[in-house]
């Protein structure tokens, strides 16, 4: 409206001069000024104009331009936590009412009507583009080299965690007390055209039950574990002596853990067997094979210096045979085999790195019979000392166990009886070659005694390499090989021998002894075996082997083939 001067006019004259204003204007003007508070479509002043301007007013004018959200860089304030509160106290700017903003929008561009550019995926790398100086991803000072854009900077994902490899068909056990116990049973059956291992031995049936249990301790400290397996074997037909025995094989391992570097290692084992068929041991005109006994065990203390580990062990042992059954019914005593052995083991091993520990052993023992002589006459009390240098596995669980090989010798009381000596090996391995193969090595040195007459005693070593692979979980195939040495000190290989014709087996004449080479004895096996689990609790298991034995003693080379069928029941 234009401005009106004012002019010195009388009352009418004004009067007159306002309705000439109403008519050309149409009413307008006047009702905007005096109708401004009641009329609801009128437009609002910024203030009352019946009152004075106050002195600092709001600015209607637009906010300076803005640059888009996604090239400006506002860097978190520090205080400002996860849950929202700042505490910089810092300017916020607040978004028009009812409009929603989400997550990662800049509030001063949605007021000012910009486009937002669509959220990234989480699992989509961002474009890369040039940052331009000070408005770029990272605001920078003029004249400073340009800084490449990185994009956003994101939380990575979590990775994945292998998966725990679970076997279906693993026994769940029985928990009792503090104990896991996972009880057995086979069920075999089968032939072997050779069961008394002789030149020319006959075939015959066989069965055998074979029971077993295992237990592991659930202790936080200390550890606690055992295994008991026997089985009987039955042929049919027998021979004389009988080859149908038992055979019980245990043993019992536990570690008290004294303080976190000291700890207490206690074992005990028992052996209930019988000579080999084929042995030189073996009496003539027995009705059946005589069994033995050999249980003992030993304690020791273990100590951990830093990387260093040393251990002390004491061990004791008793073996006892039974009297031998002959074919005329009487019985023949077997107490001048009865023993008793004593001794000790030092071992020192140091850590290279976790899971490699080398070792250096040592032991000592005595054997004192129970009578002085045997019934030939000779003292076969006896004094050994054992060296080895091996090491302890357990890398990433890929191979466990322990490796080592050393020098015997053992000394006899008797001066007739030459002293026994030679390298052995012990070994227990298991190689996870990959999920589905696992190669296991076993290796065992053992000094036995003898009953011949002018026999020191025997050297068995023994080699065994088993390899598993899974086709599928429930079915597990296997390939054996076997390898074994026998030295027989003091038994030449050149005496002569006869042959039992009650026993059909080998059986070594008296005054054997002499300047010849001592008996040796190679024996080779390989075998196949598969293995179908039904499920956790029933496993069908069938098994070939064959077996040979080459020496150089004449006579005694036999060659010898198994079948097996059986069943094997698990808990």
């Amino acid at each position: 409206m234009p401005r009106i001067r004012s002019l010195p006019l009388a009352a009418p004259q004004r009067a007159c001069l306002l309705a000439a204003i109403w008519l050309a204007t149409g009413g307008s003007a006047f009702a905007q000024m005096t109708n401004s508070t009641t009329d609801p479509l009128a437009p609002k002043l910024q203030s009352d104009p019946r009152k004075p301007l106050p002195t600092f007013q709001k600015s209607n004018r637009a906010p300076f331009a803005q640059a888009p959200a996604s090239s400006v860089f506002t860097p978190l304030a520090s205080g400002a936590g996860r849950t929202g509160f700042d505490s910089t106290n810092s300017r916020k700017t607040r978004a028009p009412r009812g409009a929603k903003l989400k997550a990662g929008t800049d509030a001063q561009a949605i007021a000012a009507g910009q486009p937002q550019p669509l959220p990234a995926s989480p699992y989509q790398t961002p474009p890369r583009t040039a940052a331009t100086p000070g408005t770029g991803a990272y605001a920078q000072a003029p004249g400073t080299p340009p800084v490449p854009d990185i994009g956003p900077i994101r939380k990575p994902l979590p990775k994945r965690r292998a998966r725990a490899v679970v076997d279906p068909y693993a026994p769940l056990g029985v928990r009792v007390g503090s104990f896991d116990l996972f009880p057995a049973i086979e069920l075999i059956g089968g032939y072997d055209t050779n069961p008394g291992h002789s030149t020319n031995g006959a075939g015959a049936k066989l069965y055998s039950i074979v029971p077993e249990v295992r237990a592991q301790s659930n202790w936080s400290r200390h550890e606690l574990k055992g295994e008991l397996r026997g089985s009987y074997t039955g042929y049919s037909p027998d021979e004389t002596p009988t080859l149908s025995r038992p055979n019980i094989n245990g043993r019992a391992d536990g570690r008290v853990d004294v303080t976190h570097d000291t700890r207490i290692d206690l074992n005990g084992r028992l052996l209930v067997g019988t000579d080999n068929p084929g042995s030189p041991n073996i009496q003539a005109g027995i009705s059946k094979l005589p069994l033995f006994t050999t249980f003992g065990g030993g304690v020791g203390l273990g100590q951990r210096f830093n990387r260093f580990d040393v251990s002390i062990k004491g061990d004791a042992e008793r073996t006892a045979y039974q009297d031998s059954q002959l074919t005329d019914g009487t019985t023949s005593s077997n107490e001048d085999r009865n023993y008793d052995q004593y001794g000790g083991k030092l071992r020192g091993g140091y850590e290279l790195s976790p899971g490699l520990m080398p070792f250096i052993e040592g032991g000592v023992d005595t054997r004192k019979h129970d009578l002085n002589a045997d019934v030939y006459g000779y003292q076969r009390d006896s004094k050994g000392f054992t060296g080895s240098v091996g090491a302890k596995f357990e890398l990433t669980r890929l191979l466990t166990g322990d490796v080592s090989v050393g020098y015997v010798k053992r000394t006899y009381e008797d001066p007739r009886l030459e002293d026994l000596s030679g390298l052995i090996g012990n070994a227990s391995l298991i190689w996870t070659a990959t999920a589905l193969t696992t190669v296991k090595l076993t290796a065992t040195s053992t000094v036995g005694e003898s009953t011949v007459p002018g026999v020191s005693g025997a050297l068995y070593r023994d080699v065994g390499l088993q390899i598993d692979h899974a086709f599928r979980q429930w079915l597990i195939g296997s390939l054996k090989f076997g390898f074994g040495v026998d030295t027989y000190r003091g038994l030449s290989a050149e005496a002569p021998t006869t042959v039992s014709s009650i026993c059909n087996c080998v059986v070594v004449t008296n005054n054997v002894a002499g300047s010849g080479p001592d008996r040796q004895d190679l024996r080779y096996s390989i075998g196949a075996g598969l293995t179908y689990k039904l499920d956790r609790w029933v496993a069908v298991k069938s098994e070939f082997r064959q077996d040979w034995l080459r020496s150089n003693a004449s006579g005694v080379d036999y060659a010898s083939s198994l079948f097996l069928l059986g069943v094997r029941l698990q808990q």
